[in-house]
């Protein structure tokens, strides 16, 4: 517990437990993170894309398809990087219905950069579908991405899971020793670094920065997105590189400490691709040609309601309203003129 007594800082535990049942049906707080998180994106990116004149709730259109190509990219990513989970001696991968399947999603194992890459797929054809920009979108989904990963982290903590090193530092987490997750020779008690909350921190200061910078500089063109990829692909370097779940490596690092790399570096080549292809700003939310128009908006060249159309008035009319609406005066000669 977090408590002070002479002077020596307790740790952090973590949840005792991380599902509830509901007509025996398990609910699982890691599902609950990850459901939050998508929720509080949908809302801010909607507010986003609203303010630059996108269609109301457009936004649902386009999660529609790309959370579901996000969630399959985040397992395959996850597989791709952690075959030896699912296909040592012995297993069947490929049977749905045997523990530790590829199929058993509910098991546990999906990957952020994996679920990137899915939903960047998906965003893609959903905007596509709708008319709206792909790097529109993308910057308006940027600070509202990032903190629904920071929401998906407290999902870890449930799950005592993706912990860090063993600490003795007055915030260090508590793992019971009899999760599979515990290190095999470790004594009952050692605390570790709680990555899931650095994470959350790092992540929600991120979004705070992803919002001045873009409202700052007007960053458009995918260049909001780009800060984003560059913010928490270098928090992911840190925390990948102190973490202690098997993963596979490669050349000394961990496979996701390369793909944070990758991140950054995509991220920059974004910013100055884009920078220079693109130096001016938006004119739309929308690719040409696909623009939305408000109900009640008048557009001049496909109604005539608020033009008038009736005939001119006749010549004595005219020269009547004429003569009523101009002042006369009086020249050197005594005649009137019109002034």
């Amino acid at each position: 517990m977090l408590s002070t007594a002479l002077g020596v800082v307790a740790s952090i535990p973590s949840p005792p437990v991380n599902e509830f049942f509901i007509a025996g049906i398990p609910i699982r707080f890691y599902a609950l993170c990850i459901i939050a998180g998508i929720i509080v994106a949908v809302l801010l990116t909607n507010s986003r894309l609203s303010r630059r004149g996108a269609e109301p709730w457009v936004v649902i259109d386009i999660a529609l398809i790309a959370v579901p190509l996000g969630i399959i990219g985040a397992r395959i990513f996850h597989v791709v990087t952690h075959p030896g989970f699912y296909f040592g001696a012995g297993s069947n991968p490929w049977n749905p219905f045997q523990p530790g399947s590829v199929w058993a999603i509910w098991e546990g194992g999906i990957a952020i950069f994996g679920a990137l890459i899915g939903g960047a797929v998906g965003a893609w054809l959903g905007c596509r579908w709708t008319g709206i920009r792909f790097w529109t979108f993308a910057d308006a989904l940027a600070p509202g991405l990032i903190i629904a990963q920071a929401l998906g982290r407290f999902g870890n903590w449930f799950n005592q899971e993706l912990f860090g090193l063993p600490t003795d530092l007055p915030w260090g987490l508590e793992i019971d020793s009899n999760n599979p997750a515990f290190p095999a020779g470790l004594a009952p008690g050692t605390l570790f670094h709680p990555t899931f909350l650095y994470e959350v921190i790092w992540n929600l200061l991120g979004a705070a920065v992803i919002i001045w910078a873009g409202r700052r500089f007007r960053l458009q063109w995918g260049r909001t997105f780009a800060i984003y990829l560059i913010w928490y692909g270098a928090g992911r370097i840190v925390w990948e590189s102190i973490r202690i779940d098997p993963s596979e490596i490669y050349f000394g690092l961990r496979t996701n400490v390369w793909a944070a790399i990758a991140a950054v570096i995509v991220g920059f080549v974004i910013f100055f691709v884009q920078k220079r292809r693109h130096p001016g700003f938006e004119a739309s939310p929308y690719v040409a040609g696909r623009e939305w128009h408000p109900k009640g908006a008048v557009d001049s060249e496909d109604s005539i309601a608020f033009v008038d159309v009736s005939p001119p008035p006749a010549s004595e009319e005219l020269t009547s309203a004429t003569s009523g609406a101009t002042a006369t005066s009086t020249g050197p000669s005594g005649e009137k003129t019109l002034s």
